[in-house]
Parts: structure tokens; sequence; C-alpha cells
């Protein structure tokens, strides 16, 4: 008898799924770069940034311009992946086991994969890194990633700093030389080559212009060097340049190979700039928003238009898809997957009910019944979701904002003036909208989303404090620098034991490869209220194990590492692995 009887569901999904045959279908090539917002483009008004090849592809293709997405990374991504709200998939955070797309859900690459498409990601997929959340179980045939969200998070590769940095290649760590950005492009066009004379789906989401570490080549940098702006400004531009190459070779490689007719390629970005206003000089703060952010209130993280409005650029010759066309009509990350599989003549998959809508019409230019249509987003980034926080409900013409701000988006794009005392009634039929919207969302928000422990796909997983299921963001150690300050903070983790047996966990500082010796004199493991076991730490130990039997279920684990003094703090990582029943 399975134990978890939904593990199955997608499976069963995946195999109704109908495709058109394999010679008639086009492949698909989607790239989306990491902090990238709507003004970080030349050819949107950016006086600075390098971008030829963006502006060129754009200039091809039909441009949404009113394209929206979640505000953060794993939201976005999950959303994108599914073509439902991130909200409703369970993931609202970035951290805090928040951002691991529940395994119950149906992720384009699954649907590909059974459409007889080979699948391929390379870079940033932030949706959980093992069983069963990990790229490479989700549809993938192909998967080189970094770990969590950002080159140098607590999860991904110790001391990993965007330079000949070890990448998780379809199970395990292994070195590769290069820059990140050229890295994830070399790679997923080494696949494009090997498979051509197949249907492809390439998935592409680059890790810059993240800067968790902010490094680039020093040639990309050095473009900028004129400018009088911080280093940092630079350095997110090299990056953005730096991707624009990438891309020009990818373009360049795809005409080449006589593949750009039939393949549609999407370029668009996971949430508003991250360089906002106070990244700049005194004297052009105030002139930032007109001059670099299309004129946008917000930036990454905001629930104003400059957080979630992103570019969206998709071009596809041979259904004639492209040439520059703007479609005003607002759309949003969720009607991707239903758009791709309509252009690939793949049926959606039986039981799954998108949030989404195919946006052949608008691509096309067959869009004269296109209805009126809302669409929500909110910024969580708490362990467990409120009400109206953060949150704006979209039509074309309004947004309401948190609840008690609206906007007319056609008089005043900026967000400058609150109009909510001038149009109740826009403001209440809104308001109602979100509340159906919540109800329908918020019915699993009591879920958990547990890490697996003792899995046969995986029976040997790392824990680490980026999944701390705590509510104290401040002092949750959920990248690298922060882990080597060594803060006196702990957290549970919520796991799932997938099988009965006798299992070892490791306590460590960091991970097995840093060989960094403990400083504490006492270890404890805690699980749920069937294990409470200190250990004396041997001096010099990097790492303290226990051995324990546990049954399977669901359960809560947390650790101690503690000082002389009694001062102590979690283990920041912890190596779990099924030794047998």
């Amino acid at each position: 008898m399975n134990a978890f009887p939904w593990i199955g569901a997608v499976a069963i999904v995946i195999a109704a799924v109908t495709v058109t045959p394999a010679a008639e279908r086009p492949n698909v090539v989607l790239i989306m770069t990491d902090d990238q917002g709507y003004g970080d483009l030349a050819i949107h008004g950016h006086p600075h940034v390098i971008t030829p090849n963006m502006d060129r592809l754009a200039k091809n293709s039909v441009r949404l311009e009113q394209f929206h997405v979640d505000p953060t990374c794993s939201p976005t991504r999950s959303a994108l992946m599914t073509g439902r709200y991130s909200g409703r998939v369970g993931v609202w955070h970035t951290v805090m086991g928040r951002n691991m797309l529940r395994e119950d859900e149906t992720t384009i690459a699954q649907v590909f994969q059974a459409a007889g498409y080979r699948t391929g990601v390379y870079g940033k997929w932030h949706l959980g890194d093992s069983y069963p959340y990990g790229a490479r179980f989700r549809g993938f045939d192909d998967a080189i990633v970094h770990f969590a969200g950002g080159v140098g998070q607590s999860p991904d590769y110790w001391d990993n700093d965007y330079f000949e940095d070890h990448y998780h290649d379809n199970g395990s760590w292994r070195p590769f030389q290069g820059y990140c950005t050229d890295v994830w492009f070399r790679e997923a066009l080494r696949f494009i080559r090997e498979n051509r004379e197949q249907p492809f789906f390439v998935y592409l989401p680059t890790n810059a212009a993240h800067q968790t570490r902010p490094h680039v080549p020093e040639r990309y940098k050095a473009l900028y060097d004129d400018l009088d702006v911080s280093d940092r400004l630079k350095i997110f531009w090299g990056m953005l340049t730096n991707i624009d190459d990438n891309l020009g070779i990818l373009l360049d490689r795809l005409e080449h190979w006589d593949l750009m007719d039939n393949t549609v390629l999407i370029f668009m970005g996971d949430n508003g700039t991250t360089m906002g206003p106070n990244f700049w000089p005194p004297d052009q703060r105030s002139e930032w928003a007109q001059t670099f952010n299309a004129g946008m209130r917000g930036t990454k993280g905001s629930h104003y238009d400059g957080g979630h409005r992103l570019f969206c650029f998709v071009q596809y010759p041979a259904g004639g898809i492209g040439g520059g066309r703007q479609v005003r009509p607002i759309t949003a990350h969720i009607d991707l997957m239903p758009t791709l599989l309509e252009l690939c003549g793949i049926d959606p998959p039986e039981g799954v009910v998108f949030d989404g809508k195919s946006l052949v019409p608008l691509l096309t230019g067959d869009d004269s019944d296109w209805p009126q249509r809302t669409i929500f987003l909110q910024n969580q980034r708490v362990l467990d979701p409120i009400k109206w926080k953060h949150s704006a409900v979209m039509t074309d013409r309004w947004r309401l904002v948190s609840g008690g701000e609206l906007y007319d988006m056609r008089q005043d794009p900026g967000q400058q003036q609150n109009v909510i005392d001038d149009h109740p009634q826009v403001a209440q039929e809104l308001s109602d909208q979100y509340d159906r919207w919540w109800d329908e969302i918020s019915q699993r928000f009591d879920e958990t989303t547990p890490l697996y422990i003792g899995a046969q796909q995986q029976p040997s997983v790392q824990l680490s404090s980026h999944d701390w299921m705590t509510p104290d963001l401040r002092n949750l150690p959920w990248n690298q620098p922060h882990v080597r300050q060594r803060p006196l903070s702990n957290g549970p983790w919520r796991i799932r034991v997938a099988r009965a047996g006798r299992y070892a966990f490791v306590l460590r500082e960091r991970p097995e490869v840093a060989e960094f010796p403990l400083t504490a004199t006492e270890a404890r493991l805690r699980i749920g209220d069937l294990v409470d076991e200190r250990q004396a730490v041997p001096p010099d130990a990097t790492g303290i194990r226990f051995e324990v039997r546990l049954p399977a279920g669901d359960m809560e684990l947390q650790t101690w590492l503690i000082e002389s003094d009694q001062t102590s703090r979690g283990a920041y990582y912890v190596q779990a692995d099924y030794l047998g029943d």
C-alpha cells in the first residue's frame, strides 16, 4: 500500500497528454533573467546599459507590454512552471521551505517530456533541490543547476562564487570552467546541438543579474568605468551585457543550425529590478523612476508595478509571431504554459486547471474578442500568508493595491495618486474579486512542503538552514556569508520519512567539503517526540553523527550545537542517510 497516495497522481495526469505529430511541433527556448527589471534594457529607454541583442530580439518579437509576474524569484518560477498562481501551488517565499513546489503539481517540463520532447534546464531552478522537488525530478531529462536562489546561497556548493564553480549535474556535483552565465548558455547550446533532430524544450533561467555574489568578468564591468556610479551598478550592468552577449551567440547558433524558424523563443524577467534609487548618486535619485524604471513606482519585492511588470518577448517565425508588434492587454506568467501547449499542439494535462489562459490570439493578432480579465499577485515573504499583504488586483485600467489604494493606470501609470475615494464602486468590485480568489487559493495554506528523508530516488540528502521553518528571517542563515558569521540562531525542518528504518544524521556548521572544525562541546538531535539524543563533540571534529531508527511519516527535526558557555546554534547543515531497514 502506498503511504502517500498522491505521489502517483502526476504520472496519471501526464499519461493522458495528447500531441500533434513530432514533425510538425516547434521547439521551445524559454530564457528568464534574474533581477533585471523592465527598465534595464536599452530599448526601454535605459541610457547606459548595453543590450543590443535583447533589443534585436525585441524588434523581431511580439512584445507583451503589460506582462506581470510575482515580485520575487520562487513565486514567479512556480507560476511559470505550472500556469497556476504561486499561492495556489504552495510557493510564497524564497526560503523557509516555502519556495518548494508541491509535488502534486504538474510542471510544463513534465508535460513536454510526456509529449516526446527532450527537456533541459540550465541555471536557477529555485523550487527545491532534493527529491521530489529538484529539477531532475520535475520533468527535465538534463538538469544542470546551482542550488537554492543564488550561487553561493547556503544549499549551494560551498564557496561557489560565479567563477569556476561546481554545479549540480543530474544528481552529482561537478566542476565547470568559466563564468556562471557562460556555463548555462554553453550547456544549453550543447543540449540543443545534441537534440536538434527532435523537438526540444529548453528552460534557461540565469542567476545573473542576482547579486548574492556581485561578480562579473572584469571586461564587462570595465564597459561602464567612465560612468560616475557605484561598482555595484557597474557590475549589475556588466552582468546584463554578459547575458546579452550570450543571447547573441544563442540566436546566431539557432540560425546556423536552421532552427530559428521553427522555435518558439521567449525572453522574460522574473521580477522588478534590484538596482533601485538607493544605488544611484544622490543627484539622480529624484529622476530615477522616469529615467531608469520606465516611469514605474517600485523595484523587486514591490506590489507596485515596478516590482512585477516585466518585459516578455515572444518570437516564432513559422507561427507568424514576431515583427516587433506590441500587445497592450494585461497578461502574466501564468499564461505562458497554456500558450506554449497550444502553440506546440499539446493538449492540457487531464485534471489540471490553469489560472492562466492561452495568449495565442494576442500573439497572432486575432484578438477581436479578447475578454477583460483580472489578475492577482502578492508578495508574502512570511511563513504563513496574510490576507491583503502586499497585494495587487489588476485589470487593464485599474490597480487595487493592498486593499486600500486604487490607481487609474491610464491617467497615472506611475501610481502616485490614490483615487480610491473617487471610485468606491471600482474598489469594491475588485475587492470582492480578491475575496473570491483568496478563498480559492488559501485552501491549502495550512500544509507544509516537507523535505523527504530516505526516499528510494534519493536516499542521501543534505539539509541546510536555508529551509528552517522559522518566522525570524533576519536570523535565518540562508546564504553562505551569513553562515560564515556563525549566528546563534536555530530553527526546525519539516521532514517526511519515506521509509521506516535506520538513519544516520551528521550535524555540521559547514558542508563536509569545507572541513570546518566544530567548536561546540555537545550536540543534540531531536526528531518529533521520537528522538531526543545528545552526544559529546570530540576535539577538532567537523561533524557529529547520530544513528536512530524512525518510522515512516511526517515529523519535525531540529538540532543544537552547544558551546562550553551553554550558548548554542542550530547545525546549519545536516546530512541525512538511509542505512536500511
